[in-house]
């Protein structure tokens, strides 16, 4: 299965988790297509590869979609939590599972590989609870856990390479570039790791936990915290080239396109920040917090706000997703629903998460 056939295969879209789509020239006004009603929450964006959608539901249930219509090839029933994106690569789908609903912190989980084409599980490999979205690369899988450790599993069979701990949870993804993998922990720090071995390149205190996916561009990770802070550190080092301040609480992962970093949020702010320098470009206030990752198509940045955000706040009625342009932060494009994720794309559709339920969406 070639990699041309793999629009959004891991969750921001390439290994350095970027969160573009690249070569998608999808923009609105759009008409639906169709609506899947998945049967809970919808809590991470789908990946797509091989002309199919792939997605988890917080109630355990895991299933590939046409993207044309909809219609739903198969599906797995696994009575436990999936909290986060599943990763495509070689014909294989890799799963990261929690404990059994309601999302259990006292039992195991599992990274579980299936078939592409047909569900059938290839192997599973026994961790800690894992909320962390898998990564791919060169025949590896690197992922995270609640068990405080980072893991690379071979990625045919299920093996071990090496493991890494960490001084708390685990629960963000892994981005890869310049040989090494790059991760955060709820210990307050950002490691580097080497990608072949797992030895230790450096860590940096990033001053609070860290729940986000590190993101890679221009030789810079940039990370948010839950102290409320974005910040860019120098890949090679780990020293700190800027930080900024936000609000609140900074769940969201950063995109990166042309020079800028997206980010939201639980201040209600999505921010424009420049890459070299952050310095804040645009900020949008959009009616909630934004708990999801944004998301860069054809030149527009898509977020959406969440309704029922952990940590306790609960904001029912201001779900919204919204298509600014990246440059200006002018409004193109917004409906009433939405939660936690925005849109992901491939050069035909856009596929569009409100709570439990995954909308195809075609340009008019």
């Amino acid at each position: 299965m070639k990699a041309r056939a793999q629009p959004w295969p891991t969750y921001g879209a390439d290994s350095r988790r970027t969160g573009v789509a690249r070569g998608s020239a999808v923009r609105p006004p759009y008409r639906t297509l169709w609506a899947l009603n998945a049967g809970s929450l919808i809590e991470f964006p789908p990946v797509i590869a091989y002309d199919r959608l792939y997605l988890g539901t917080n109630g355990g249930r895991f299933m590939s979609v046409t993207p044309e219509s909809g219609r739903i090839v198969w599906n797995r029933e696994f009575g436990r939590c999936i909290a986060a994106s599943a990763a495509v690569s070689d014909g294989t789908v890799y799963v990261p599972m929690m404990g059994p609903r309601p999302c259990r912190a006292d039992t195991s989980g599992y990274l579980v590989a299936l078939r592409a084409d047909s569900g059938h599980e290839v192997w599973r490999f026994r961790a800690g609870p894992i909320e962390s979205s898998p990564l791919v690369s060169h025949g590896v899988v690197y992922v995270g856990s609640w068990d405080h450790r980072v893991y690379a599993v071979d990625a045919a069979g299920g093996r071990v390479r090496w493991v890494f701990s960490t001084g708390d949870k685990v629960k963000g993804g892994a981005s890869l570039g310049h040989g090494a993998v790059y991760i955060g922990s709820y210990d307050g720090r950002l490691y580097s790791l080497d990608a072949r071995s797992g030895r230790l390149r450096w860590s940096a205190d990033a001053g609070a936990a860290i729940y986000a996916t590190p993101s890679i561009a221009g030789g810079r990770v940039f990370v948010g915290t839950l102290g409320g802070t974005i910040s860019a550190f120098d890949a090679r080092n780990g020293n700190v080239v800027w930080s900024v301040r936000t609000g609140s609480y900074v769940y969201s992962s950063a995109a990166v396109w042309r020079g800028v970093v997206y980010v939201g949020s639980y201040d209600h702010g999505l921010y424009a920040l420049e890459a070299a320098t952050g310095r804040v470009r645009w900020r949008f206030a959009a009616p909630g917090p934004i708990s999801g990752t944004p998301t860069v198509v054809a030149g527009l940045v898509y977020v959406a706000t969440c309704a029922i955000c952990i940590a306790g706040q609960s904001q029912l009625g201001t779900q919204r997703s919204y298509a600014l342009d990246a440059r200006t932060g002018r409004v193109v494009w917004t409906v009433p629903r939405g939660d936690y994720t925005p849109v992901v794309a491939d050069s035909s559709r856009a596929y569009f998460v409100a709570y439990q339920r995954l909308f195809g969406l075609e340009p008019r």
